[in-house]
């Protein structure tokens, strides 16, 4: 997936197609346990990843897999175990998706507060 591509006065069709994804694999509490625990421990295999956790190996595996569809993990086989790592730089475009969003309705608001002063 590429990153989303913001526009100076509105987010477009298509942005908002590409971040869909992004914010739906962010809107469960295991994925965002996952992703914090790929931010603070590094890459990390299944077994890893699932060790301490109430959840399965399947549920893990099944997790990670939404999170690398979403672009914002990555994982590469080594020897008999696929290692998991977080990719910063989706969680970058989500960052400059929000930021955009807050713009525009900052903008709104200070056309508002014109209009009423006048």
């Amino acid at each position: 997936m590429s990153p989303v591509e913001i526009t100076p006065r509105h987010v477009r069709a298509r942005d908002a197609r590409d971040a869909a994804p992004l914010f739906a694999a962010l809107g469960d509490e295991t994925r965002l346990a996952l992703l914090g625990r790929l931010s603070s421990g590094g890459p990390g295999s299944i077994a890893h990843l699932a060790h301490g956790s109430k959840v399965s190996r399947q549920a893990i595996t099944k997790h990670l897999e939404v999170l690398s569809f979403a672009g914002l993990v990555t994982s590469e086989k080594q020897g008999r175990e696929r290692v998991w790592k977080l990719a910063p730089e989706r969680l970058a475009a989500a960052h400059a998706y929000l930021d955009h969003i807050s713009r525009q309705w900052d903008d709104a608001l200070e056309r508002l507060k014109t209009f009423v002063e006048e």
